[in-house]
């Protein structure tokens, strides 16, 4: 079964969210494409935080990915819109075009429903932080895949595909929460990692 997912969770995650950021006076910027801007409205609901939140970039598009943030075009060719090199590219490239920011979180997915089966629910997100020197760095690309289908959810597709984005949304709050915990403990110049949850 599906756990639904509603504006509470949101709310509740981008609040813990913008507490985090403030204690550690950072800033963040996301780069969002499945989730179409949602994130980002997750936290701007929070008040006061726009001096945490610097935006979002919402490419939905290939093109807008490889024009707004300089995805290169092979990589949305092969390995595709949905993979770990283009969260990775989402996440540096929107980092190095907000000077002020000091973290950044990108997702790329596919939600569906219509989506070929090995697409169906992946989703990628890539956090980014400025290295000693103020470059962009990736510090962790995590994939994880969406349960379930529009007939198992017992849902139309569009209350579906809202009920994906939702999903998908929070696990980004989370992802950077614990990106600001990592920031704040020094981890700023570790690999990339990738981790897989079902």
């Amino acid at each position: 079964m599906t756990t639904p997912i509603g504006q509470r969770d949101l709310d509740r995650r981008a609040q813990e969210l913008a507490r985090r950021l403030r204690a550690r006076s950072l800033r963040i910027v996301f780069a969002e494409s499945c989730t179409g801007g949602l994130v980002s409205a997750s936290l701007t609901s929070v008040a006061g935080v726009s001096e945490q939140h610097c935006g979002s970039a919402v490419v939905y598009r290939p093109a807008t990915k490889a024009g707004w943030l300089g995805v290169s075009p092979q990589a949305l060719e092969d390995p595709g819109p949905v993979s770990r090199e283009v969260a990775e590219a989402m996440a540096l490239g929107v980092l190095e075009r907000t000077p002020e920011a000091d973290l950044a979180v990108s997702v790329t997915g596919h939600l569906g429903p219509g989506a070929p089966g090995d697409l169906d629910g992946l989703v990628y997100v890539s956090t980014a932080a400025r290295s000693p020197a103020g470059s962009p760095e990736v510090l962790q690309t995590e994939q994880f895949r969406l349960p379930g289908g529009v007939s198992s959810a017992g849902r139309g597709p569009r209350q579906f595909r809202r009920l994906r984005q939702r999903q998908a949304a929070v696990r980004v709050l989370d992802i950077a929460i614990e990106a600001v915990a990592r920031l704040a403990a020094g981890g700023e110049n570790s690999e990339a990692a990738e981790a897989n949850v079902c």
